[in-house]
């Protein structure tokens, strides 16, 4: 073994070591790995540059970019409202069916985090019955399709890297499908370990907003309860004012009518799941002024607007503002958004006109705070565009019509030109440190193979590993990346595992595909870790888990999920 061989071999041992024993960022870890071997003269610019632009890592920055937009859609935020019902049965099924399907074709750490709010909201179960269930439903359904999870494309670019023209769009599907279902009713039947404890205390600041039920209104003629308002993530519905009077507290059997005024209390950064309910109209929006940024104010101690209630100061005429919420600290606000008195130190959240800056009176006003920002939910064209287009793209892609890079290159233009989104927000969104994982990762590979390691590991080996059964090789490389991705992360045991898979299957001659699936699935197969996956990770912080929680029911998931896939990928292949 000579001088190179050797500082590649330190670089890869010193990059796991480092994932599994350190704090530190896969991103950050990778990086200097890559570092390393640039000026150790493993790798050279060229190398990185040709990693950089694998098809494989587009792909997936491509999809990530139109993750986010197809996130600002009210599909997901709409069917999540509805989902928890007074039976767990049907309230586990609806939850598993929405995430696991959705999850096949959109972002699944996206679907996590929209249905968290709603399920931690929901008044019949304790959020911890259901959300280990919604992270394990968005794994399963990640690895139904290429694009369910950053996962299979990251293989997907390594294949790509060895010549190999990569995964086709359902090479995943049927084993998916079988695991990811069976595991599905395998956590029904032992729902019972799932813990039943208190949600964390949500940390917000609490404001007072208004939202008026207009004509037509898909809340008209039904109750609170079927209406789903009890649902809505961290805001409670506290009075609703009907022809002038309050009513307060507000039962489950009432029904909604027409012009009733909602006032609701809570976090106004989940103010975008108002806006996703058809035919209910915020204050502000009332004043057409409803905008992404707003601003937040206090009013001064000598303000001329205290005493006064909002609409009998003609507030938009007098600071080119409206009101979206007011906070008073120590006092429940009650009434009308418009008609409450204003006080010295009460809170205003503002949608700002253009003018809203260069008025004479706000310094005498108000004292300002800070911007906060809110999603502003899409239109009904914009809608459409976006999930119809995303849909075409997959279908195009699923039926080898068009390439899926071109495909969500050309809607990403798309969704830019309709205003879904901007260039700015496709700079904030970019995936810096993943596609500094992956690049990372491939030089990392790119140095194995130039300094000769994989070939003196598979000289070393052959000896050992030349008669070995296919299938023993193959459960070898499984549990090996199921055990990494357990410690460090699922894209990061994706990226490391892959060279030693290419290199084993060089050795005992065996087809290539079954060990790139098994590296792809095993890497997506956390469920007894709460580290290893985003969505665990998003559920862990949500409420009060131990990891013991995940441990006593991830391991009979892992075991279940494992043996379907393996036999499979050894009826399949073998």
């Amino acid at each position: 073994m000579d001088v190179n061989q050797i500082i590649v071999l330190g670089a890869f041992f010193s990059t796991i070591f480092a994932l599994v024993l350190t704090h530190q960022r896969p991103s950050t870890i990778f990086a200097l790995a890559m570092l390393g071997l640039l000026i150790m003269q493993q790798v050279t610019f060229d190398d990185i540059l040709k990693n950089l632009t694998n098809k494989g890592l587009i792909t997936l920055v491509l999809l990530l970019l139109v993750s986010s937009a197809i996130d600002k859609t009210a599909l997901i935020k709409r069917l999540g409202r509805k989902l928890v019902t007074a039976s767990f049965t049907a309230s586990y099924w609806r939850l598993f069916g929405l995430t696991f399907f959705s999850s096949a074709l959109l972002n699944n750490t996206a679907i996590v985090a929209s249905l968290i709010g709603p399920v931690k909201q929901n008044q019949y179960h304790p959020a911890s019955r259901l959300l280990i269930p919604l992270s394990y439903a968005a794994i399963l359904g990640g690895t139904v399709t290429l694009i369910g999870t950053s996962t299979n494309l990251i293989v997907d670019s390594f294949l790509q890297e060895q010549g190999h023209p990569g995964f086709a769009f359902w090479d995943f599907t049927l084993f998916g499908l079988v695991a990811g279902l069976s595991c599905g009713v395998l956590l029904f039947f032992i729902s019972p370990l799932l813990p039943n404890i208190a949600n964390k205390k949500a940390d917000y600041r609490a404001y007072t907003v208004e939202a008026e039920v207009v004509t037509g209104s898909e809340l008209i003629g039904k109750t609170v309860e079927e209406n789903h308002l009890r649902n809505l993530p961290e805001l409670f519905l506290i009075e609703i004012i009907r022809d002038g009077q309050l009513i307060t507290p507000v039962s489950p059997d009432l029904v909604i009518l027409d012009k009733d005024k909602l006032i609701f209390t809570g976090n106004v950064q989940k103010l975008d799941n108002l806006s996703h309910i058809k035919g209910l109209t915020t204050f502000a929006e009332a004043d057409g002024l409803l905008r992404e940024n707003l601003t937040e104010v206090i009013i001064a101690n000598r303000a001329q607007v205290i005493g006064q209630s909002i609409k009998a100061l003609g507030f938009r005429a007098l600071f080119d503002a409206a009101v979206v919420a007011i906070r008073r600290d120590g006092e429940q606000l009650s009434g009308k958004l418009g008609e409450i008195k204003l006080q010295a130190g009460d809170f205003l959240l503002l949608a700002a006109g253009p003018d809203f800056q260069s008025r004479q009176n706000l310094s005498k006003n108000f004292f300002i705070l800070s911007e906060q920002k809110i999603n502003r939910p899409l239109g009904g064209l914009q809608e459409w565009i976006t999930l119809g287009g995303f849909l075409t793209v997959v279908a195009l892609s699923a039926a080898n019509i068009l390439s899926l890079a071109i495909g969500l290159l050309f809607f990403a233009a798309v969704l830019i030109g309709a205003r879904v989104t901007s260039n700015g927000e496709v700079k904030r969104n970019l995936p810096l440190n993943l596609i500094v994982v992956i690049v990372g990762a491939l030089s990392l590979a790119t140095a194995l193979e130039n300094s000769g390691v994989i070939k003196l590991s598979t000289q070393m080996l052959i000896p050992y590993l030349s008669d070995t059964d296919w299938f023993v090789a193959l459960i070898v490389v499984y549990i090996a990346t199921l055990l990494l991705t357990e410690f460090v992360t699922n894209n990061a045991a994706a990226a490391l595992m892959f060279p030693f898979a290419y290199g084993l299957v060089g050795i005992i001659q065996a087809p290539l595909m079954p060990f790139a699936l098994a590296v792809a699935f095993a890497a997506s197969a956390s469920f007894i870790s709460p580290y290893g996956y985003q969505t665990n990770l998003l559920v862990f912080n949500a409420t009060n888990y131990r990891f013991s929680h995940f441990i006593k029911c991830g391991l009979p998931i892992s075991l279940l999920y494992s043996t379907i896939v393996l036999l499979m990928l050894n009826a399949y292949y073998f």
